[in-house]
C-alpha cells in the first residue's frame, strides 16, 4: 500500500507521529504537508496535493490531518473521484472503507488524542470494502459526482 500525508501546522505533530505508525508497518509514505514544526502551510494546498494524487492514481490512499479535520475534509472532497472521510472513532474509520470505500482519512489534531488517532488508523487500514449493497450505494455518489461535474459550474465565493 502507498499512501500519501499531509497536515499543516495544526496537524504537524499528529502527522509525524502518523507517519511512525506506518513506517513501523512497512507502509511507503509520501508526505505533501508541512516539513517542520516551524513552517506555516495552508489546509487547502495540502488537501488538493494529496486528493490530486490519489485521484491520479499515485497512491492508495490519503490521510490529512488539520486542527479540526473540516478543512481538509472539505477541500479533498472537491478533488473529482475523491470520497474524503472525517473521523474521530474506530468505527467511523471502519465504516468510512467498508461502506463508503473512502480513499482518504481526515482527522482533527485539535479534536482527538494521538492514541485514539493510531487507533483511528489501524482500523481504516485493516478495513476493505464490503461492496455489497454498498456498492450500488458508492456507484451512485460517482454517478452523481459525473453528472454535476460535467462541464463548468459555478460555486458560491466566501464573498
Amino acid at each position: 500500500m502507498k499512501i500519501a500525508i499531509g497536515a499543516d501546522e495544526a496537524g504537524y505533530a499528529l502527522k509525524e507521529l502518523i507517519k511512525e505508525l506506518l513506517d513501523e508497518r512497512k507502509i511507503e509514505v509520501v508526505d505533501f504537508g508541512l516539513k517542520d514544526a516551524e513552517g506555516q502551510i495552508d489546509y487547502p494546498d495540502v488537501g488538493f496535493a494529496v486528493a490530486e494524487e490519489i485521484s491520479k492514481g499515485n497512491f492508495d490512499r490519503g490521510i490529512l490531518v488539520c486542527g479540526t479535520g473540516i478543512g481538509m475534509t472539505i477541500t479533498a472532497d472537491k478533488v473529482p473521484g475523491i470520497r474524503a472521510a472525517l473521523c474521530h472513532d474506530t468505527y467511523s474509520a471502519e465504516r468510512s472503507i467498508k461502506s463508503n470505500n473512502a480513499q482518504v482519512l481526515t482527522m482533527g489534531a485539535r479534536v482527538i488524542g494521538s492514541e485514539l488517532a493510531k487507533s483511528i488508523v489501524k482500523v481504516w487500514l485493516e478495513s476493505e470494502f464490503d461492496g455489497g449493497n454498498s456498492e450500488r450505494k458508492v456507484q451512485k455518489i460517482i454517478d452523481g459526482e459525473r453528472r454535476l461535474f460535467n462541464g463548468v459550474r459555478e460555486t458560491n465565493s466566501c464573498n
